[in-house]
């Protein structure tokens, strides 16, 4: 089934649109966002992580945008194409209807050496008329865009980037200056207009004709479908999976192999709060949670080029893992504030982001584990990666007895249950690895003896009987979400506080289908996505299969609204979008989820840590 979106007369506040109405087109190293009422008002070209070509998102009244819109009231109904990435919007007036295809576009190769974000409009009924407008940003007035005639065209340049408006001869240019192009078109039954976007930095600008553009849609298209159609994935909530799998590819930037937490920073988690941060960096613990995901979803070339990158880059920045890099392999910048209004007055907005420099030490148990799944999916790996593997457990051996930020990177440092539990996955982990000849066996011993040391803490410490849960951290009796991640423990000495515990976090930290992260965070922020999908996948990789599916059809129902793309989180009270978007994070808890509930293999041991 087609997931469609009707939305009539979209309207802003303030100038801002709900984060819902939004969709995403992009090519595996950019991702712009598409409003329903055919505005543009996110795009960083020609990388996800550089500065925005269109900010709207983050400044409505000075933002960069592109705007492909009717005039008069309408309505916008919109669906992605089947198993494709490729968007296609048809808007109705009372005069006629036309559709709006947009896709940034590939070739049957590859990615283009330049950036190409095209437009197609197909008159289907009567006549509509649009109104088109191009307003690059400024870069919070760091450059000043300057329009160049050239033989071939005129060429915006904004800094290093240089962006070429191409159209096809029916599109009526009003107005070009440095600061805006206007135009407009009529959309007229049987007939096809064009309006499409070049950009390139630092580089010569490639200019293809209108036709070829116009053509590379359609390929796109083919090879998104190519790329879906054959994952072998065929368990339970398939087009669920397929439409995730989609959205991880959005990330996945193809000239390293890394993959994006989100494609965009500082939307908030909470309208007007602080919470806003920048996502456009690689974590290796949601790295490892996607290479998790694509390998349930049977996308093994992607998770290859994810795992090797992780692995050469923290071979490259050693001796201790940081908890993101960019998407090059290199450090991530420390926070700055841009002067922008922030989405909906929600400041401060933030490049770079500051939880680079925190201790993660739940990061050691993605790692390893992650490892293993990488070998059962049948690779191979090498010797440097065995070296570092064994390097990065016998940190862990030394570093499991420290605070740390926790998987919610918080300030105040404690001794968070669910880091010391992922510690001991990463020794039992080490251990098999070890066991089966993968990695080198001197330190095994220590291992062990380490694993069952952080099994006999958490047992001492971190049990609450006044709960009949598995806390947060010592002397706290508030609850982790992330609890829900335990399952992959095993269940064989103590299922039972295990399941007391999921209990106890649904009653307190629930909110229907959904989840908040932690105890009092539902005074700040939206219920967190992936956390209600871990939540499915606890239940069924523990035996509760009818609750689990009962759970996973609340949570998809919540969180479809929007062509199966998710953010961060979601206001229980309103249903509005929060966070950044699309969020890795909640797609890759979807799959993973699917699968358990198909029957498929969890990352469970014969052990448990209690």
């Amino acid at each position: 089934m087609t997931l469609t979106r009707t939305v009539t007369n979209p309207e802003r506040e303030r100038g801002y649109s709900p984060l819902e109405n939004y969709a995403a087109i992009g090519e595996g190293r950019s991702v712009a966002l598409v409003n329903m009422d055919g505005a543009i008002d996110w795009w960083c070209a020609p990388t996800m992580d550089r500065s925005p070509l269109f900010d709207r998102l983050l400044d409505a009244e000075h933002g960069g945008h592109f705007v492909l819109t009717p005039r008069g009231p309408y309505r916008a109904e919109r669906r992605y194409r089947h198993n494709s990435n490729v968007l296609e919007t048809t808007f109705i007036t009372e005069n006629g209807s036309a559709r709006v295809t947009e896709s940034i576009n590939s070739n049957t190769a590859g990615r283009l050496p330049w950036c190409e974000l095209a437009r197609r409009v197909d008159g289907v009924e009567g006549e509509v008329e649009f109104d088109i407008q191009f307003v690059p940003g400024t870069q919070v007035q760091t450059v000043s865009p300057w329009l160049q005639t050239t033989t071939l065209g005129e060429v915006y340049n904004i800094g290093p980037l240089m962006v070429m408006v191409r159209h096809s001869d029916d599109v009526h240019v009003t107005e070009a200056s440095d600061r805006a192009l206007t135009a407009c078109l009529t959309a007229r039954e049987g007939v096809r207009s064009m309006v499409a976007l070049l950009a390139a930095e630092g580089e010569p600008l490639a200019v293809p004709s209108i036709d070829k553009i116009d053509e590379r849609i359609d390929v796109s298209d083919f090879a998104w479908r190519d790329w879906a159609e054959k994952l072998d994935y065929d368990g339970d909530y398939k087009q669920c999976v397929l439409r995730s799998a989609l959205a991880l590819k959005f990330l996945l930037y193809s000239p390293s192999g890394a993959i994006a937490a989100a494609a965009t920073t500082s939307l908030p988690e909470g309208i007007g709060g602080e919470k806003n941060y920048d996502y456009r960096y690689a974590w290796v613990r949601d790295a490892c949670l996607v290479i998790k995901a694509f390998v349930h979803a049977g996308a093994l070339e992607e998770c290859k080029a994810a795992f090797s990158w992780l692995t050469a880059t923290i071979h490259r920045h050693g001796p201790n893992m940081r908890a993101c890099y960019t998407l090059e392999g290199a450090l991530v910048p420390a926070e700055r504030y841009p002067e922008l209004e922030g989405y909906m007055g929600s400041r401060p907005v933030r490049v770079g982001n500051n939880a680079k420099d925190q201790l993660q030490t739940s990061m050691y148990g993605d790692m390893l584990a992650t490892a293993s799944l990488f070998i059962e999916a049948g690779h191979v790996i090498d010797i440097a990666t065995a070296r570092l593997l064994g390097d990065l457990a016998n940190q862990c051996a030394d570093r499991w007895q420290q605070k740390d930020c926790g998987i919610w990177e918080l300030p105040e440092t404690h001794h968070y249950t669910h880091s010391k539990m992922a510690c001991w996955l990463a020794l039992d982990h080490a251990v098999r690895l070890a066991d089966d000849g993968h990695i080198e066996p001197t330190w095994k011993a220590r291992w062990q003896r380490e694993r069952d040391r952080i099994a006999e803490w958490v047992e001492a410490n971190c049990w609450s009987p006044a709960r009949q849960a598995y806390v947060f951290y010592p002397g706290t009796e508030k609850l982790d979400a992330a609890m829900c991640l335990t399952h992959r423990f095993g269940t064989g000495v103590n299922p039972e506080r295990m399941a007391l515990t999921y209990r106890a976090i649904r009653e307190e930290l629930g909110s229907g289908a959904l989840l908040h992260r932690y105890s009092g965070a539902e005074q700040e922020e939206g219920a967190f996505l992936a956390c209600s999908f871990w939540m499915v996948e606890a239940l069924g990789a523990t035996g509760e299969c009818e609750e689990a599916h009962k759970l996973m059809q609340g949570v998809t129902e919540v969180s479809n609204n929007n062509l199966g793309l998710m953010h961060e989180m979601i206001d229980p009270g309103s249903g509005r979008a929060l966070g950044n978007f699309p969020q890795g994070l909640s797609h890759l808890a979807l799959i993973c989820a699917a699968n358990v509930l198909s029957g498929g293999k969890s990352e469970s041991t014969d052990q448990d840590p209690a």
